[in-house]
């Protein structure tokens, strides 16, 4: 009888380690959102619209790319036009986007690179290389959605703070 009893304990220790190992698998697959993500980062969800279907992120060296369905265009009411190719990335550090790609606003008649993004404070710092402008933060609470901005379906017009400082580099 002892042999037996040893064999049921043995074969509910494997058991047990089985069920646990899976459980513990269980959580590390589940991958925070893009949106965690960037908060994590000290970002705004807002700085992406609505739709990330998947990204990427080496946090040793902060490099990312985001993946959309396809591009992703809208009007910010009262302010700019941005458009977002299917994937976008860069380099992700706490406060700052680095070497973005993907991500152009118009200027005028003409749409310039976003290249990088930084959070100074209760503002976000946009620059296209040569210029830069900020804008306060609790204008990017809300993410936009590729289409309509912020101004989807609810007949209310949001429009965008913008800070008088714009700035060449």
């Amino acid at each position: 009888m002892g042999f037996f009893f040893a064999q049921r304990f043995i074969i509910s220790i494997i058991l047990f380690a089985s069920l646990s190992l899976a459980s513990q698998s269980n959580l590390t697959t589940t991958k925070p959102s893009a949106y965690e993500v960037i908060k994590e980062y000290n970002f705004p969800v807002g700085i992406l619209p609505k739709g990330v279907l998947d990204y990427d992120l080496d946090p040793s060296t902060g490099t990312f790319s985001a993946y959309f369905g396809g591009s992703c265009s809208f009007s910010l009411e009262g302010s700019y036009q941005l458009k977002y190719k299917p994937t976008i990335k860069g380099y992700i550090s706490k406060g700052k986007l680095a070497t973005l790609e993907g991500v152009s606003v118009k200027l005028l008649f003409i749409w310039v690179d976003i290249v990088e993004v930084q959070r100074n404070g209760d503002s976000l710092g946009f620059s296209v290389g040569i210029a830069g402008a900020d804008f306060p933060i609790d204008n990017f609470e809300e993410c936009p959605q590729c289409g309509c901005g912020l101004n989807c379906g609810d007949g209310q017009l949001k429009e965008v703070r913008t800070n008088p400082s714009v700035s060449s580099y």
